[in-house]
């Protein structure tokens, strides 16, 4: 392995290694209790294995996931993708950013998590992502460059301090919903969907392959097997993250009387169990210290996801200008971001819940196209049969329309009621496959 390949894993790493994906780990290991293995082990695979896979897989097609995709449905290719940029974008994960950085820092340090205080904070926050997007410039890649050790070397810091302050307390309560080990691995699976990380591999792979191009490597063997080693550096070091917080998480002390009052304060319970670490392990001034660095954190990854939609978008629709997408995506940004933390949270449930299964699948299939010949309409019938079902199962679960069906599929208990589905209808897929004669098996443009 050179010295290239550790270098993008970091890359990578970085690029995944979001602050407010660090609020999800410590609340699902304190909700976890006696349950807490399988559930962070099952976070763990939908949070980091399948944003590995969905890395890798981008590699097999020269033109990433657009080719790929494309090779499923041109048209299916283009809706999924705005639906993913939109979902990592100004939809979910940039207001996500303004109300995590928020709840991280103006929260613990003013004691007040007001609709005003958070109005003027984000009134802030914006305008300075808004400043940087629009005259881009090295100063949030030099931003990131500093932060992101700064960032990982405090929360290293921290998980030091908590394994000695925490690990020696009895595990936590587990909640209603983990009553087995079973439904521990289905809500710590479904737990990683909130991570957004494996449909933003759909976006970041091409960036991956691109940067190991770059350090002169052509033949798409190699270029496949660096892409592959870099996904494990990044995968090996959010996975000690993860875990190492999930468990820390899982031995505090938070008693229910705080919990309730967290929960009529509308405020976060990861990032209480996030600064409670901080604040018992470095005083007043590690609680600070981390909001800071989170904060800013936060603030580069909003620029670079901002940067990243507006130019998708442009690319697609010319017409319209870069800056006109980056002040609509800065402005909707803004507005969601005012709705809180747990609000944000809670809207995006179900458009992952949704999304995720139908990004789950087209990744698979891909990658069984690579072993197996497959035609297009192999694909697609799974591919719009789960999406049928996700949105059905959605509905039903929200209440907007009951369908009893919903509740009897395998698996809805556990929310995994799409992956049988799934795997039958790939099945189904490559047996209509066989009977049909006017398509040729998929091929990837490797060169």
């Amino acid at each position: 392995m050179n010295k290239n390949t550790w270098i993008i894993g970091f890359t990578l790493f970085a690029m995944f290694f979001g602050a407010g994906n660090l609020i999800f780990p410590p609340n699902l290991g304190l909700d976890s209790g006696e349950y807490f293995w399988p559930s962070i082990l099952a976070f763990a695979l939908t949070g980091i294995g399948l944003p590995l896979l969905g890395v890798v897989v981008g590699a097999l097609d020269k033109q990433g996931y657009i080719g790929s995709l494309n090779k499923i449905s041109p048209k299916f290719s283009v809706v999924f993708l705005v639906i993913i940029y939109l979902t990592i974008g100004p939809l979910f994960a940039i207001p996500r950013t303004a109300s995590t950085s928020f709840e991280m820092t103006v929260t613990p340090i003013a004691q007040t998590n007001s609709s005003l205080a958070l109005f003027i904070f984000t009134v802030i926050y914006f305008l300075i992502v808004l400043y940087l997007c629009i005259n881009p410039s090295k100063m949030i890649n030099r931003i990131g460059s500093l932060l992101t050790p700064l960032l990982l070397v405090t929360i290293l810091a921290m998980i030091i301090k908590g394994f000695v302050d925490f690990g020696g307390n009895a595990p936590s309560q587990s909640t209603e919903a983990f009553t087995s080990g079973f439904a521990g691995f289905s809500q710590g699976f479904t737990n990683g969907y909130l991570t957004m990380d494996a449909i933003a591999a759909i976006a970041f792979s091409m960036i991956v392959v691109n940067a190991v191009k770059a350090t002169g490597v052509t033949n798409a063997n190699k270029i496949f097997k660096q892409t592959l080693l870099a996904g494990l550096i990044a995968a090996i070091a959010l996975m000690f993250i993860y875990i190492s917080l999930g468990f820390i998480g899982n031995h505090m002390d938070v008693s229910q009387e705080k919990i309730a009052s967290l929960t009529a304060k509308d405020q976060n319970i990861g990032t209480y169990l996030l600064t409670t670490m901080a604040d018992v392990g470095f005083g007043t001034f590690g609680k600070y210290l981390l909001g800071i660095i989170v904060a800013l954190a936060c603030l580069t990854t909003a620029c670079g996801l901002i940067v990243s939609v507006s130019e998708y978008f442009h690319r697609i629709l010319p017409k319209i200008s870069y800056k006109v997408y980056v002040i609509g995506f800065t402005l909707i940004s803004f507005i969601l971001a005012n709705q809180g933390l747990n609000s944000v949270i809670s809207m995006s449930v179900p458009v992952l819940s949704i999304v995720y299964p139908v990004a789950i699948t087209s990744v698979l299939l891909i990658l069984i196209a690579r072993f197996v010949p497959t035609k297009p309409i192999a694909q697609q019938i799974p591919v719009a049969i789960v999406s049928i079902v996700s949105i059905l199962s959605v509905v039903h679960t929200q209440g907007w329309i009951k369908m009893s069906f919903i509740d009897s599929l395998p698996l809805k208990d556990y929310s995994l009621e799409w992956f049988p589905i799934a795997i039958v209808t790939t099945i189904i897929g490559y047996i209509v496959a066989s009977m049909v004669k006017n398509q040729k098996p998929i091929v990837y443009e490797k060169d």
